[in-house]
């Protein structure tokens, strides 16, 4: 049995008559909240502005007839490199920390060790810069082709 509910509306209460300060508070509450609201709209663009992902989304969604499921390759792929990027830093590490420091300033041991760890650390580290903000974007569920 369902009986209708009746709630009665409260009771109005009538308001002071406003003095000219509480109409120069109330208007100054109203342009405070403008003044919010304006800044959260300029939050929102900026944010906007300084989303790299959207970027990289409409960079793929332009070239996504020729280069499907890149996204998700890059996603797969970066775990690899990952794993040589550290595992170089860790060779380098343990190189350093096993040696005595001053042997780098001999000029051949140093230019050795720039061409061992140098050229490498950096070229991977470039590539990592450029593949992760591919394999963020990408559908977690996604996958390659094979």
């Amino acid at each position: 049995m369902n009986t209708p509910l009746y709630v009665s509306p409260p009771p109005t209460v009538p308001l002071p008559d406003q003095t000219p300060v509480t109409r120069e508070i109330v208007d100054l509450l109203r342009q405070l909240l403008t003044v919010q609201q304006e800044q959260v709209s300029l939050f929102k663009a900026q944010h906007a502005n300084q989303d790299s992902g959207s970027r990289w989304r409409s960079f793929l969604a332009r070239w996504e007839d020729e280069f499907p499921q890149i996204a998700a390759s890059c996603r797969e792929a970066l775990p690899i490199l990952e794993r040589a990027y550290l595992s170089l830093i860790r060779d380098l590490t343990e190189r350093l920390n096993t040696q005595e420091g001053d042997n780098l300033d001999n000029e051949f041991v140093l230019g050795e060790f720039l061409d061992r760890y140098g050229i490498r650390l950096s070229q991977i580290g470039n590539i990592l810069g450029q593949l992760a903000p591919l394999a963020e974007i990408a559908p977690v569920d996604s996958t390659p082709p094979a």
